[in-house]
C-alpha cells in the first residue's frame, strides 16, 4: 500500500528540477520568526481574491444539509466519532483517495475524494460541526517522492485524532480514549512516531500544497500567493519558504530565490529540499544574493567553496537522487537497450516501491524483453499504487489490454 498523505515540496533535479515539499512531516514551526524580507509582492499580479484561511475548514450548505439529515442522530451514537467515520467513509459517501490537487474540505466533499491532507480537513469540518474535540499529527513515515514536470516534489503524511466527546470526559469510560483517523492501514503505522500539529500549520501545508500544485500548472502567481499565504500563516513552516524560493526561480529572480532557499536551510540546516535547490542555483549561476565588500575573485571563490561543501553534504543525506536511476532507464530504453533499462527500474523501485510510473515503465521494459507476467505484475503495482483516479483508469485499461495481449 502507497503512503497516502502529500505535503508539498519543490526539489531541485536537471537544469530546472526544483524540489518542493508538500504537507506533511515537516520540522514544527518555530515561533518568532520574521518572514517579511523573503515576501516581494510588487514581483507578481495580484489575485482578484486572496488565499482565505477561513474557507479552508468551513462548511459548505451541501456539507450543512448532509450534517443535518444523515449526522442529526450522531449525538445518540455510543461512540459518536465512529458513526462519524462510517457515514463519512463507509454506509454514506464512500470518500475516496485521489492526490490530483488538495482540496479544501468544501471541495473534498463535493469532489467524495481528496489525499489525506483534504480528507482530514473535511473530516476535521464535520467533526467540530458536531462539537468532537480535534487534533492534527504528522506521521514519521518515510518520505515519498512524486513527479509534475520538471518538478519533483515529497510528500509527508498526516492523520487526525478525536477526543471523547466533551460532555462524557468527566465521565471517562475505557471505550473513550483518543481514536486516530487514518486512511493507511494500521500496520503501516504500527511502530510509527508521530508529533502533533498546530491548526495554524496544517493550514499553512494546505497552502504550500496548493502553491505546488499551481506551479506545476503553470500558475506562476496564483502559486506565489498561496506560497505567501503558507509562511504568514505559520513563519517556521520553513517547507514553504522552500516552496516560495521555487517560485522566484521559476520566475526568474534568482536573489529572491537565493534568499528564500537559505532562510529554510537557517531554520532546518539538513533541508535537503532547499539543500538541492540552492546548489543548483550556485552551480548555474553563482550566487546572486547582495554581497558586501568582497572583490569578484573573492566572491567567486567563496561561492565555490560553499558549492563544494553543499555538494558534499547532499551526498552524505541523499546518496542518490530521487528518480535518478528511473531517468537512466528511460534513456535506455529510448536506446532499444531493455534489459539495462529494467534493471535501472528495478533499482528505482528498491529506493521506491511505491512508484506508480517506475512499476509502468518496468512493465514497458518486460514486455519488450518478451515477458508478460512480470509485464503484467508491475503494471498491476502500478494500478495498485496510481495517486489519482485518473491514472487508475489508465493503468486498468492497460493492463486489461495486456492480459489481452499475451502473446507477441
Amino acid at each position: 500500500m502507497k503512503p497516502l498523505s502529500r505535503v508539498v515540496r519543490l526539489l531541485a533535479a536537471n537544469a530546472l528540477v526544483l524540489t518542493l515539499v508538500l504537507g506533511g512531516c515537516a520540522t514544527p514551526p518555530a515561533p518568532g520568526v520574521p518572514t517579511a524580507p523573503l515576501l516581494h509582492d510588487t514581483l507578481f499580479e495580484r489575485p482578484a481574491q486572496l488565499p482565505d484561511a477561513a474557507a479552508v475548514f468551513t462548511l459548505s450548505p451541501a456539507m450543512r444539509q448532509f450534517a443535518g439529515s444523515e449526522l442529526r442522530n450522531i449525538g445518540h451514537h455510543p461512540d459518536p466519532r465512529r458513526a462519524l467515520i462510517d457515514a463519512l467513509y463507509r454506509s454514506r459517501l464512500r470518500l475516496a483517495y485521489d492526490t490530483s490537487m488538495t482540496r479544501n474540505a468544501a471541495e473534498a466533499f463535493d469532489a467524495q475524494s481528496g489525499n489525506c491532507l483534504s480528507l482530514v480537513i473535511m473530516t476535521a469540518s464535520f467533526a467540530r460541526h458536531l462539537d468532537l474535540p480535534v487534533g492534527f499529527q504528522a506521521v514519521q513515515a518515510d518520505v515519498f517522492y512524486s513527479r509534475a514536470g520538471d518538478l519533483h516534489m515529497t510528500s509527508g503524511h498526516v492523520n487526525l485524532v478525536l477526543d471523547a466527546p466533551r460532555m462524557r470526559q468527566a465521565f471517562a469510560r475505557s471505550t473513550d480514549v483518543a481514536l486516530t483517523i487514518d486512511f493507511l492501514p494500521q500496520h503501516e503505522l504500527r511502530g510509527q512516531l508521530t508529533r502533533p500539529l498546530t491548526e495554524d500549520t496544517v493550514l499553512a501545508m494546505y497552502f504550500n500544497n496548493r502553491a505546488a500544485e499551481l506551479l506545476a500548472a503553470g500558475l506562476v502567481a496564483d502559486a506565489y500567493w498561496h506560497a505567501r499565504a503558507a509562511l504568514l500563516q505559520a513563519p517556521g513552516y520553513f517547507t514553504a519558504a522552500n516552496t516560495l524560493g521555487v517560485i522566484y526561480n521559476r520566475a526568474g529572480h534568482s536573489a529572491a530565490a537565493e534568499q528564500a532557499y537559505r532562510h529554510a536551510l537557517q531554520g532546518e540546516p539538513d533541508n535537503v529540499s532547499a539543500m538541492s535547490n540552492l546548489l543548483r542555483l550556485l552551480q548555474g549561476q553563482g550566487s546572486t544574493a547582495a554581497i558586501t565588500v568582497n572583490t569578484a575573485a573573492n566572491t567567486a571563490a567563496n561561492t565555490a567553496a560553499e558549492t563544494t561543501a553543499l555538494a558534499a553534504r547532499l551526498a552524505q543525506l541523499q546518496p542518490v537522487a530521487p528518480f535518478q536511476n528511473f531517468n537512466l532507464g528511460r534513456s535506455a530504453m529510448d536506446a532499444g537497450n531493455y534489459t539495462q533499462a529494467r534493471d535501472l527500474f528495478l533499482r528505482e523501485l528498491r529506493l521506491q516501491p511505491y512508484q506508480d510510473e517506475v512499476h509502468f515503465w518496468a512493465a514497458q521494459a518486460y514486455w519488450q524483453l518478451g515477458r508478460p507476467d512480470d509485464a503484467a505484475r508491475h503494471l498491476s503495482r502500478a494500478l495498485s499504487y496510481s495517486p489519482t483516479l485518473a491514472q487508475h483508469g489508465r493503468y486498468a485499461a492497460k493492463l486489461d489490454w495486456l492480459r489481452h495481449n499475451r502473446v507477441q
